[in-house]
Protein backbone atom coordinates (compact mmCIF):
# COMPACT_ATOMS: atom_id res chain seq x y z
CA UNK A 1 0.00 0.00 0.00
CA UNK A 2 2.59 2.27 0.82
CA UNK A 3 4.50 1.56 -2.62
CA UNK A 4 0.94 2.18 -4.24
CA UNK A 5 0.55 5.62 -2.34
CA UNK A 6 3.85 6.19 -3.59
CA UNK A 7 3.45 5.98 -7.06
CA UNK A 8 0.43 7.85 -7.25
CA UNK A 9 2.17 10.68 -5.47
CA UNK A 10 4.68 10.95 -8.20
CA UNK A 11 2.06 10.42 -11.00
CA UNK A 12 -0.04 13.08 -9.75
CA UNK A 13 3.63 15.43 -8.97
CA UNK A 14 4.33 14.92 -12.93
CA UNK A 15 1.22 15.43 -14.35
CA UNK A 16 0.97 18.53 -11.92
CA UNK A 17 4.46 19.66 -14.01
CA UNK A 18 3.28 18.72 -16.98
CA UNK A 19 -0.05 21.08 -16.61
CA UNK A 20 2.09 23.77 -15.41
CA UNK A 21 4.56 23.83 -18.64
CA UNK A 22 1.48 23.36 -20.97
CA UNK A 23 -0.85 26.63 -19.18
CA UNK A 24 2.30 28.91 -18.75
CA UNK A 25 2.49 30.03 -22.23
CA UNK A 26 -1.62 31.14 -21.58
CA UNK A 27 -0.98 32.05 -18.09
CA UNK A 28 1.36 34.67 -19.74
CA UNK A 29 -0.17 35.48 -22.47
CA UNK A 30 -2.49 36.79 -20.23
CA UNK A 31 -0.92 38.64 -17.89
CA UNK A 32 0.97 40.18 -20.53
CA UNK A 33 -1.79 42.12 -21.76
CA UNK A 34 -2.00 44.12 -19.04
CA UNK A 35 1.15 45.34 -19.64
CA UNK A 36 1.04 48.59 -21.41
CA UNK A 37 2.18 48.81 -24.94
CA UNK A 38 5.29 51.15 -25.05
CA UNK A 39 6.58 48.31 -22.25
CA UNK A 40 5.43 45.52 -24.50
CA UNK A 41 7.01 47.23 -27.24
CA UNK A 42 10.18 47.59 -25.18
CA UNK A 43 9.71 43.63 -24.60
CA UNK A 44 9.07 42.16 -28.19
CA UNK A 45 12.41 44.53 -29.24
CA UNK A 46 14.69 42.28 -27.20
CA UNK A 47 13.62 39.35 -29.56
CA UNK A 48 17.11 37.58 -31.35
CA UNK A 49 19.34 39.34 -28.48
CA UNK A 50 19.15 36.37 -25.56
CA UNK A 51 22.53 35.04 -25.00
CA UNK A 52 21.75 30.74 -25.43
CA UNK A 53 23.98 30.13 -22.02
CA UNK A 54 21.54 32.54 -20.15
CA UNK A 55 17.52 31.55 -19.25
CA UNK A 56 15.73 34.26 -21.09
CA UNK A 57 14.13 37.11 -18.92
CA UNK A 58 10.07 36.53 -17.71
CA UNK A 59 8.43 39.53 -16.87
CA UNK A 60 5.98 38.64 -13.94
CA UNK A 61 4.49 42.19 -12.78
CA UNK A 62 4.15 45.00 -15.36
CA UNK A 63 5.71 48.27 -13.97
CA UNK A 64 1.84 49.52 -14.55
CA UNK A 65 -1.13 47.80 -14.66
CA UNK A 66 -2.93 49.11 -18.00
CA UNK A 67 -6.06 48.39 -19.94
CA UNK A 68 -4.19 50.27 -23.05
CA UNK A 69 -3.74 47.34 -25.06
CA UNK A 70 -7.91 45.93 -24.76
CA UNK A 71 -8.73 49.67 -25.40
CA UNK A 72 -6.48 50.33 -28.71
CA UNK A 73 -8.37 46.67 -29.97
CA UNK A 74 -11.45 47.59 -29.16
CA UNK A 75 -11.93 51.13 -29.69
CA UNK A 76 -8.90 53.24 -31.55
CA UNK A 77 -7.70 50.53 -34.47
CA UNK A 78 -10.48 47.94 -35.06
CA UNK A 79 -8.50 46.07 -37.48
CA UNK A 80 -8.12 43.30 -35.13
CA UNK A 81 -11.55 43.30 -33.71
CA UNK A 82 -12.39 43.06 -37.39
CA UNK A 83 -10.33 40.56 -37.72
CA UNK A 84 -11.54 38.53 -34.94
CA UNK A 85 -15.04 39.19 -36.36
CA UNK A 86 -14.04 37.48 -39.01
CA UNK A 87 -13.07 34.25 -37.00
CA UNK A 88 -16.25 34.40 -35.29
CA UNK A 89 -18.36 34.62 -38.64
CA UNK A 90 -16.53 31.53 -40.70
CA UNK A 91 -17.07 29.45 -36.89
CA UNK A 92 -20.23 30.10 -36.51
CA UNK A 93 -21.38 29.66 -39.54
CA UNK A 94 -19.45 26.60 -40.50
CA UNK A 95 -20.98 24.91 -37.08
CA UNK A 96 -24.83 25.59 -38.06
CA UNK A 97 -24.08 24.39 -41.62
CA UNK A 98 -22.34 21.32 -40.07
CA UNK A 99 -25.71 20.89 -37.11
CA UNK A 100 -28.14 20.80 -40.21
CA UNK A 101 -25.98 18.43 -42.23
CA UNK A 102 -23.92 16.03 -40.46
CA UNK A 103 -26.33 14.43 -37.89
CA UNK A 104 -28.84 13.61 -40.08
CA UNK A 105 -26.14 11.93 -42.86
CA UNK A 106 -24.93 10.15 -40.02
CA UNK A 107 -28.13 8.74 -39.28
CA UNK A 108 -28.87 7.99 -42.57
CA UNK A 109 -25.61 5.73 -43.15
CA UNK A 110 -26.09 3.86 -39.70
CA UNK A 111 -29.94 2.90 -39.91
CA UNK A 112 -31.21 3.08 -43.61
CA UNK A 113 -30.50 0.43 -45.97
CA UNK A 114 -30.14 1.45 -49.57
CA UNK A 115 -28.13 0.89 -52.71
CA UNK A 116 -24.94 2.59 -52.31
CA UNK A 117 -24.82 3.05 -48.58
CA UNK A 118 -21.59 1.35 -48.43
CA UNK A 119 -19.73 3.51 -50.67
CA UNK A 120 -20.75 6.29 -49.75
CA UNK A 121 -19.51 5.36 -46.23
CA UNK A 122 -16.19 4.43 -48.27
CA UNK A 123 -16.04 7.66 -49.36
CA UNK A 124 -16.07 9.17 -46.23
CA UNK A 125 -13.72 7.40 -44.71
CA UNK A 126 -10.88 7.99 -47.67
CA UNK A 127 -11.96 11.90 -47.46
CA UNK A 128 -11.17 11.12 -43.86
CA UNK A 129 -7.98 10.22 -44.66
CA UNK A 130 -6.49 12.42 -47.15
CA UNK A 131 -5.33 15.25 -45.97
CA UNK A 132 -5.89 18.96 -46.95
CA UNK A 133 -2.90 19.33 -49.10
CA UNK A 134 -4.12 16.08 -51.35
CA UNK A 135 -7.36 17.41 -52.07
CA UNK A 136 -6.69 21.53 -52.22
CA UNK A 137 -6.33 21.51 -56.04
CA UNK A 138 -9.73 19.63 -56.59
CA UNK A 139 -11.28 22.05 -54.47
CA UNK A 140 -9.97 24.98 -56.05
CA UNK A 141 -11.21 23.92 -59.68
CA UNK A 142 -14.30 23.15 -58.17
CA UNK A 143 -15.12 26.24 -56.07
CA UNK A 144 -13.69 28.22 -59.68
CA UNK A 145 -16.21 26.29 -61.27
CA UNK A 146 -19.09 27.24 -59.10
CA UNK A 147 -17.47 31.34 -59.04
CA UNK A 148 -17.15 30.58 -55.32
CA UNK A 149 -13.27 31.02 -55.18
CA UNK A 150 -12.49 34.08 -53.05
CA UNK A 151 -16.02 34.39 -51.65
CA UNK A 152 -16.78 33.32 -47.53
CA UNK A 153 -18.46 30.62 -49.02
CA UNK A 154 -15.36 28.89 -50.51
CA UNK A 155 -14.13 28.40 -46.96
CA UNK A 156 -17.88 27.56 -45.02
CA UNK A 157 -19.19 25.14 -47.67
CA UNK A 158 -16.34 22.76 -47.79
CA UNK A 159 -15.84 22.39 -43.79
CA UNK A 160 -19.43 21.43 -43.32
CA UNK A 161 -19.45 17.99 -44.77
CA UNK A 162 -16.34 17.34 -42.63
CA UNK A 163 -15.97 13.77 -43.02
CA UNK A 164 -14.73 12.97 -39.91
CA UNK A 165 -17.33 14.00 -37.74
CA UNK A 166 -19.72 12.35 -39.89
CA UNK A 167 -17.78 8.90 -39.33
CA UNK A 168 -17.87 9.73 -35.41
CA UNK A 169 -21.56 10.10 -35.21
CA UNK A 170 -22.24 7.43 -37.20
CA UNK A 171 -20.21 4.80 -35.19
CA UNK A 172 -21.81 6.10 -32.02
CA UNK A 173 -25.32 6.14 -33.77
CA UNK A 174 -24.66 2.19 -35.09
CA UNK A 175 -24.72 1.39 -30.85
CA UNK A 176 -27.83 2.85 -29.97
CA UNK A 177 -30.54 0.25 -29.44
CA UNK A 178 -32.95 -0.14 -31.97
CA UNK A 179 -35.76 -0.57 -29.63
CA UNK A 180 -35.36 2.95 -28.81
CA UNK A 181 -36.72 4.11 -32.47
CA UNK A 182 -39.01 1.22 -32.48
CA UNK A 183 -41.19 2.43 -29.12
CA UNK A 184 -41.15 6.20 -30.93
CA UNK A 185 -42.45 4.58 -33.99
CA UNK A 186 -45.22 2.68 -32.17
CA UNK A 187 -46.00 5.69 -30.23
CA UNK A 188 -47.11 7.31 -33.67
CA UNK A 189 -43.35 8.88 -34.64
CA UNK A 190 -41.94 9.04 -38.35
CA UNK A 191 -38.75 8.86 -38.65
CA UNK A 192 -37.87 12.92 -38.89
CA UNK A 193 -39.47 12.94 -35.73
CA UNK A 194 -38.07 9.93 -33.61
CA UNK A 195 -34.30 11.14 -35.40
CA UNK A 196 -35.08 14.93 -33.53
CA UNK A 197 -36.86 13.97 -30.60
CA UNK A 198 -34.90 10.45 -29.34
CA UNK A 199 -31.76 10.08 -31.69
CA UNK A 200 -30.19 13.61 -30.98
CA UNK A 201 -31.69 13.87 -27.28
CA UNK A 202 -29.22 10.13 -26.75
CA UNK A 203 -26.29 11.41 -29.12
CA UNK A 204 -25.86 14.47 -26.50
CA UNK A 205 -22.61 13.75 -25.33
CA UNK A 206 -21.41 12.54 -28.59
CA UNK A 207 -22.69 15.67 -30.21
CA UNK A 208 -20.91 18.03 -27.65
CA UNK A 209 -17.47 16.46 -27.79
CA UNK A 210 -18.00 17.03 -31.61
CA UNK A 211 -19.15 20.81 -31.94
CA UNK A 212 -16.18 21.11 -29.12
CA UNK A 213 -13.53 19.93 -32.03
CA UNK A 214 -14.90 21.49 -34.73
CA UNK A 215 -15.39 24.73 -33.09
CA UNK A 216 -11.20 24.54 -32.78
CA UNK A 217 -10.92 23.56 -36.02
CA UNK A 218 -12.77 26.12 -37.51
CA UNK A 219 -11.56 29.00 -34.98
CA UNK A 220 -8.29 27.94 -35.87
CA UNK A 221 -8.25 27.92 -39.66
CA UNK A 222 -5.35 28.61 -41.29
CA UNK A 223 -4.97 26.80 -45.03
CA UNK A 224 -8.03 26.98 -46.11
CA UNK A 225 -8.41 30.78 -45.97
CA UNK A 226 -4.91 31.41 -47.72
CA UNK A 227 -5.80 29.36 -50.37
CA UNK A 228 -9.48 29.90 -51.07
CA UNK A 229 -9.24 33.89 -50.18
CA UNK A 230 -5.76 34.76 -52.13
CA UNK A 231 -7.34 37.89 -53.14
CA UNK A 232 -9.59 39.16 -50.05
CA UNK A 233 -7.25 40.33 -47.33
CA UNK A 234 -10.21 41.97 -45.55
CA UNK A 235 -12.49 38.45 -45.49
CA UNK A 236 -8.96 36.26 -43.69
CA UNK A 237 -9.48 35.42 -40.13
CA UNK A 238 -7.11 36.39 -37.02
CA UNK A 239 -5.88 32.67 -37.39
CA UNK A 240 -4.28 33.77 -40.46
CA UNK A 241 -3.19 37.31 -39.70
CA UNK A 242 -1.97 37.04 -36.57
CA UNK A 243 1.19 35.98 -37.13
CA UNK A 244 1.93 39.50 -39.32
CA UNK A 245 0.50 41.57 -36.57
CA UNK A 246 3.40 39.76 -34.12
CA UNK A 247 5.96 40.19 -36.89
CA UNK A 248 6.42 43.89 -35.85
CA UNK A 249 5.38 44.61 -32.35
CA UNK A 250 2.19 46.86 -32.10
CA UNK A 251 2.16 46.65 -28.18
CA UNK A 252 -1.25 44.97 -29.06
CA UNK A 253 -0.47 41.64 -29.64
CA UNK A 254 -0.67 39.56 -26.39
CA UNK A 255 -4.45 41.27 -25.68
CA UNK A 256 -5.21 40.01 -29.44
CA UNK A 257 -4.06 36.65 -28.63
CA UNK A 258 -5.88 36.59 -25.52
CA UNK A 259 -9.07 37.87 -26.59
CA UNK A 260 -8.28 34.85 -29.26
CA UNK A 261 -7.53 32.63 -26.77
CA UNK A 262 -11.45 33.26 -24.60
CA UNK A 263 -13.96 31.83 -27.01
CA UNK A 264 -12.19 28.46 -27.28
CA UNK A 265 -11.81 28.44 -23.76
CA UNK A 266 -15.27 28.87 -22.50
CA UNK A 267 -16.35 26.48 -25.79
CA UNK A 268 -13.89 23.63 -23.98
CA UNK A 269 -15.16 24.81 -20.24
CA UNK A 270 -19.08 24.30 -21.65
CA UNK A 271 -18.98 21.16 -23.18
CA UNK A 272 -16.24 19.55 -20.67
CA UNK A 273 -18.18 16.97 -19.94
CA UNK A 274 -19.75 15.75 -22.83
CA UNK A 275 -16.26 15.38 -24.49
CA UNK A 276 -14.89 13.28 -21.53
CA UNK A 277 -18.20 11.29 -21.59
CA UNK A 278 -18.58 11.13 -25.34
CA UNK A 279 -15.01 9.68 -25.25
CA UNK A 280 -15.68 7.15 -22.85
CA UNK A 281 -18.92 5.77 -24.61
CA UNK A 282 -16.75 5.83 -27.62
CA UNK A 283 -14.33 3.23 -26.52
CA UNK A 284 -16.62 1.12 -24.68
CA UNK A 285 -18.56 0.95 -27.78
Amino acid sequence: MRRIRNNHLLTRFLLAVVAIVILLPVVLTALYSFFSPEEIKAFMGTRGNYDSSQWMEIKLAPKVFSLSQYYNILIEDVSVLRLLCNSAMYAGAILLGQALVIPMMAYALSRFQFRGRDAIFFVVIMLMLLPFQVTMVPNVLTLRTLGLLNTVWAVILPICFAPFYIFLLRQYMIGLPKELIEAAQIDGAGTFRSFLYVVLPVCRPILGAAVALSFADCWNLVEQPLTYLAGKQEWMPLSVMFNQLTEKSSGVEFAGAALYILPALFVYLYFQKDILMGIQLTELK
